[in-house]
């Protein structure tokens, strides 16, 4: 079973893990999104959707994908994948069930637009396990108040969809048996207009953003790549973090 399935309408490309009931997203899944995004590359679909099969959006990155042998792959796939995500002129929607932990978050986030379940929870647990979310960390202060975003990445704590909403993280919360029916009717809403207009509305709000913000997003993006893997993956306390996570025990941090 693939990890991923595209599906395609005349005006709807829909991108989908296929992981459930988690989606848990290893390396192979992140090459195989990778791909499935490039594949959309040229694709003439006014809207791009992001959704996902079983009871969660995303649980995150696979854990074991973080140590020291498979780090430095996983930090490549996921920069690909967002710069593949983030090259699209259409308008991006993530349809959230569940959970969006971690890396789910940063997918979800890193979307122009957001559905969520009245039961989806939103977090960034990263922290506990001695990481910090590197995607995270570049869109959050970005897109809700900086203490709130800090509160996420310093402590690893989730908020609930309704919460989301508050903060103007999520576009819409609906009941859980609607989200389905509802994500369609606000994706068909952006699918009836002008492709090209929403290509080039898109574009003028990225610059509005200042500093031509879908260019420096990237530019950005390496600079926390490098804090990742040349400083935090050489701490004693992340090699901990991330082997008591795996034996199921509290890490015992060592360094202050």
């Amino acid at each position: 079973m693939s990890s991923i399935r595209v599906e395609k309408t005349n005006a709807v490309a829909r991108v989908i893990l296929n992981r459930p009931p988690l989606n848990v997203v290893d390396i192979q899944t992140l090459r195989a999104l990778r791909d499935a995004f490039d594949s959309l590359r040229n694709d003439k679909s006014k809207v791009i959707v992001l959704s996902a099969e079983g009871k969660a959006f995303s649980a995150g990155v696979d854990i074991k994908d973080h140590t020291e042998d498979k780090v430095g792959t996983m930090m490549t796939l996921l920069r690909e994948v967002f710069e593949m995500l983030w090259a699209f002129e259409q308008p991006t929607v993530a349809i959230v069930q569940g959970a969006a932990f971690g890396g789910g978050l940063e997918l979800a986030i890193g979307c122009d637009f957001i559905i969520a379940s009245e039961s989806a929870q939103f977090g960034q647990p990263e922290i506990r396990v001695g990481v910090f979310p590197s995607i995270a960390c570049l869109l959050l202060p970005r897109l809700i108040p900086w203490a709130k975003a800090l509160e996420l990445v310093l402590m690893g704590e989730s908020i609930s969809a309704q919460e989301a909403y508050r903060l103007g993280l999520v576009n819409r919360v609906v009941a859980a048996a609607q989200l389905e029916t509802e994500a369609k009717a606000f994706v068909n809403k952006l699918a009836e207009l002008s492709g090209p207009v929403l290509k080039l509305a898109k574009r003028a709000a990225l610059v509005g953003l200042g500093q031509e913000w879908s260019v420096d997003r990237m530019q950005s993006y390496a600079k926390l790549e490098r804090l990742y893997l040349d400083e935090m993956m050489k701490l004693e306390d992340t090699h901990e973090g991330l082997k008591a996570f795996m034996e199921k025990r509290k890490p015992q941090w060592k360094e202050r």
